[in-house]
């Protein structure tokens, strides 16, 4: 069984989450009648998110609200600094407290006379409270994300007062654009602040989010550890297995990659140094694990709730898609765990030390039910929101079959309370990353950027797409992960189009290369705090997740080469295509096995043994057929299936002669 966490680590580990994850510096209030009325006000939140799921309020309304409260919290819960006092809340963020609620109030009372008698055309009042706002929101965002994205925003907001001026370049001169226009535009419509980012945040991720924080009320993430321990802790290299299964499970829920490595990697990372894991690697393994749960359906994390909003494409098709290529991309990183061990000789954990998973299952095995009844509803085609708030009502009820996870009335509310304080990180991205959405469609830039990347890839979707990979990397090592997605998606994913290939697919593509910006130095943050908690090298742990992370890496391009292996039939379908049909079953079954192959083989590769040791004049071409039979075409499958078949046999009559040695 894991060993409790020790208080000195359970420090450590603090220290480390606050070093990496700004959303993590919180205030420890000691005020108590303070510290109530944040818990009433995220209750009241939670409690706000569920009610309008079934009697929704008019978009612009339940969307300030969502934002206002939202922001509210923030000033309440953040300091405005690291070094800032945590024991109280200042006078200043009470005014803050009332800026951000004065945003949803003014558009509450005036909300008739917006939209009938003045259409949307913004008064002097309209441009004040719009300011406000805006100021409100980024700052709110500041304290809980850091500096990068507000002030990506802020050069955002800069452009349309000064596109029309004459040292700006061609490319981006636009007409003049006043006061009126500008903030209008981010606070009256929904195509700014209120943009479908933040409408996907109230409708759908909240709603998830709260979901998780029941599901970690009853014990979840117990069962996931307890559950990997008894399938894999036992298996050679055992812990780093355990390590990829409840990272992974864990990350699809709560879709916070460094949160999850450091609150998951506690117990696994010391587990892997014991077995002799170097600590480098064993940081790498929790990083990329963690920061993969948000490409592993059902939930996904965030982003893909915001995908849907964005391209009309339904969920359950968008987590239909993203299934095989979730599964490559572990199998890939399981697989390099697995020949590692292998090369060194390590050893699992003893089964008896291990929890049975017979009494697992007997305890919390029933708390997967709800993870089953949403992923039948998603299937079903029930509303998203309300697919998530039946689950969260199943979550209470299953709780009450055993005593190890039954809900009480403190539970269920400190679940709303959680639930509450984790969107708010969500809640900021979408909205600060709405003042990007709003200039993008009032002025050309969007336009530009399309043009732009289209130019320099010279016409080959190749260059294009390695454009776009770059530039979605270089906004996820600065952002997180949602403001990543949400800002290539409107800027590099139409270039795209251009290609003819699908929306689907081209947000896919962004979507995965944001989200792996995460274990990419040089601003690796979830290696980063894998090696913390590690007591490794940041950098060298980073090269080591980017490694594990490889099949990450390639199976985007081949993706788009062959959406296939997305389970979607585009033969026939327009790039703006919101449906699609499966492809033949011996479509998908070909490409799943040769996929799989092809990784597997890579991986064997890249770490130099399969049955035994590989020399390396047989490391390099069985990489190329592995990276052949990965390409879905029938020509390289045939070749690649060749070539590593040949490389494998090899490698197994080595190893039979080594172990006819070895025996007296």
């Amino acid at each position: 069984m894991t060993e409790p966490l020790q208080p000195e680590a359970a420090v450590n580990s603090r220290e480390i989450l606050e070093k990496y994850d700004r959303e993590s510096v919180t205030r420890n209030l000691k005020s108590k009648s303070v510290s109530k009325i944040i818990a009433v006000i995220a209750v009241l939140y939670s409690l706000f998110h569920v009610y309008i799921t079934f009697f929704p309020l008019p978009t612009l309304i339940q969307r300030s609200i969502h934002v206002a409260v939202g922001c509210a919290l923030v000033f309440l819960i953040y300091p405005p600094a690291k070094n800032s006092s945590r024991s109280t809340v200042a006078w200043y963020d009470w005014l803050w407290f009332l800026a951000a609620c004065s945003g949803a109030g003014y558009l509450i009372w005036q909300y008739d006379d917006i939209m009938t008698v003045r259409g949307g055309i913004p008064n002097q009042l309209d441009i004040v409270f719009s300011m406000i706002t805006t100021a409100v929101v980024i700052e709110a965002a500041r304290r809980i994300t850091g500096w990068i994205l507000p002030l990506f925003a802020l050069i955002f907001l800069a452009y349309p007062f000064i596109s029309h001026m004459d040292f700006m370049p061609d490319r981006l001169l636009t007409r003049p654009y006043d006061l009126g226009d500008i903030f209008g535009q981010l606070y009256l419509k929904t195509e700014g602040l209120y943009s479908t980012a933040i409408g996907a945040s109230v409708t759908f991720i909240f709603l998830f989010i709260l979901f998780g924080a029941f599901l970690a009320r009853s014990g979840m993430g117990q069962l996931f550890n307890d559950m990997a321990l008894a399938l894999a802790g036992h298996k050679q290299g055992g812990p780093a297995k355990v390590a990829v299964i409840s990272s992974g499970f864990m990350g699809s829920i709560n879709g916070a990659a460094v949160a999850n490595v450091v609150g998951t990697g506690a117990f696994t990372i010391p587990l892997m140094k014991k077995i002799g894991y170097h600590k480098n690697f064993a940081g790498a393994v929790e990083a990329s694990a963690s920061v993969g749960g948000q490409i592993l359906p059902p939930i996904m994390g965030a982003s893909a709730f915001i995908m849907a909003e964005t391209t009309g494409v339904k969920y359950s098709t968008i987590a239909l898609a993203a299934l095989l290529l979730a599964l490559l991309y572990y199998l890939g990183v399981i697989a390099q765990v697995h020949f590692r061990a292998g090369r060194r000789d390590l050893k699992g954990i003893p089964k008896a030390d291990l929890p049975r998973l017979k009494e697992v299952m007997k305890a919390r095995g029933h708390m997967l039910l709800p993870i089953v009844a949403l992923v039948v509803m998603l299937a079903e085609s029930v509303p998203v929101g309300y697919a998530a708030a039946y689950t969260i009502g199943i979550t209470v009820v299953i709780s009450w079959l055993r005593p190890e996870t039954r809900m009480g009335i403190r539970e269920i509310i400190g679940a709303l309370e959680d639930g509450a304080k984790q969107s708010l990180s969500v809640m900021a991205a979408c909205v600060v990353v709405g003042i990007v959405i709003g200039v993008v469609n009032l002025t050309s830039f969007g336009t530009v950027m399309t043009s732009s990347i289209v130019t320099l890839g010279a016409g080959s979707l190749l260059l294009t797409l390695i454009l776009t990979m770059v530039a979605s990397m270089i906004l996820g090592m600065g952002l997180p992960s949602i403001p990543a997605y949400i800002i290539t998606a409107t800027m590099a994913a139409p270039a795209l189009a251009s290609f003819d290939v699908p929306v689907l697919v081209a947000h896919m593509f962004v979507f995965y290369f944001g989200i792996f910006a995460n274990i990419t130095p040089p601003v690796a943050l979830a290696a980063f705090a894998g090696a913390g908690i590690a007591g490794g090298d940041p950098m060298k742990t980073g090269f080591q997740s980017l490694k594990l992370a490889l099949a990450g890496f390639i199976v985007p391009f081949m993706f788009v080469y062959n959406p296939n292996m997305m389970m979607i039939d585009v033969s026939n379908a327009a790039v703006t295509a919101t449906s699609f049909p499966l492809p033949p079953w011996w479509t998908i079954a070909s490409v799943s096995i040769t996929s799989i192959v092809g990784v597997l083989s890579l991986s064997a590769a890249v770490e130099g043994y399969f049955k035994t040791h590989l020399p390396a004049w047989q490391r390099l071409p069985l990489a190329a057929g592995g990276l052949m039979m990965i390409i879905p075409e029938l020509i390289t499958d045939l070749a690649g299936m060749a070539l590593v078949a040949v490389i494998l046999l090899m490698n197994s009559r080595a190893a039979k002669t080594e172990r006819a040695k070895s025996l007296p």
